[in-house]
């Protein structure tokens, strides 16, 4: 971080505005990334200006992101703000990716859930009641409030971030620390909820006699009892030391799981 041309106001309204770009480049291995990159290529060119420490900043700002466009700039502000003060790029990244989950489900919801059902709603009464300039006026509105927030929320980063810099600069590595807490947390819920894994082996006592009702011993009940989720998370933490060390991307992955699923199930030991 060379900290050296000072970013303006003009600087955070272009970044707002490029947030537009953030689902350019969309893709399965880091999703957002190379868009956040886009977005904040301005801002990171200016911040860094030796050649290496913009590439470098460039590339570690294509990682996996994902998170809700509406809602971005207040990150990018964040950011911003953080990287002009010269805030060690690891305590960036723990509160760039801590407000990436959160701020994607409150932005989906408002955006997804309340604002456009509200206004194809009222527009699509219109157009039914034969006014036929309902469709533009639903594009014009709906945008319009869409930038509004976009524009609200870069502003509010820009404030909000000067304020934390201010104030919280000495205490920024114990919140990146809480932040990097809660991420983890949060992505091992989500490993034991959503990543399912059952062995159907299941041993009988005794010599199997058809008719009888013989006692069994279930692996997976036994699993269960030594730790709830355990192959998940088993799993996940496979999907991570092959992402960590041995550089597997996202493609890669998801052959390996399609693999293992197929064939496992296919010889009984997963169901």
């Amino acid at each position: 971080m060379t900290g050296s041309n000072k970013l303006t106001k003009k600087d955070y309204l272009k970044t707002t505005l490029r947030s537009y770009y953030l689902q350019n480049g969309f893709n399965y291995s880091n999703y957002q990334g190379l868009g956040y990159a886009l977005v904040m290529y301005p801002a990171l060119r200016k911040i860094h200006v030796n050649d290496t420490d913009f590439a470098a900043a460039l590339k570690d700002n294509t990682e996996f992101y994902n998170t809700n466009p509406q809602l971005l700039p207040f990150i990018t502000s964040l950011h911003m703000v953080m990287a002009e003060e010269g805030t060690p790029e690891a305590e960036i990244r723990g509160i760039k990716m801590a407000l990436m989950g959160p701020l994607a489900g409150i932005g989906d919801s408002l955006s997804q859930f309340a604002i456009a059902p509200l206004f194809s709603t009222i527009f699509a009464s219109l157009a039914m009641e034969g006014v036929t300039i309902a469709p533009v006026l639903f594009l014009l509105v709906i945008n319009i409030v869409l930038f509004s927030i976009r524009y609200t929320m870069g502003h509010y980063g820009h404030k909000v971030g000067t304020s934390i810099i201010d104030k919280l600069s000495e205490k920024m590595e114990v919140i990146s620390n809480a932040a990097n807490i809660i991420g983890v947390t949060v992505i091992a819920g989500l490993a034991a909820t959503f990543v399912k894994m059952n062995v159907k082996i299941a041993f009988a006592a005794g010599e199997i006699q058809e008719g009888v009702n013989q006692s069994t011993v279930n692996i997976q009940a036994l699993l269960d009892k030594v730790a709830p989720a355990l192959l998940p998370m088993l799993y996940t933490g496979l999907m991570y030391y092959l992402i960590k060390k041995k550089g597997w991307n996202t493609y890669k992955l998801v052959l390996l799981t399609v693999v293992l699923g197929i064939g496992l199930s296919f010889l009984g030991i997963l169901g």
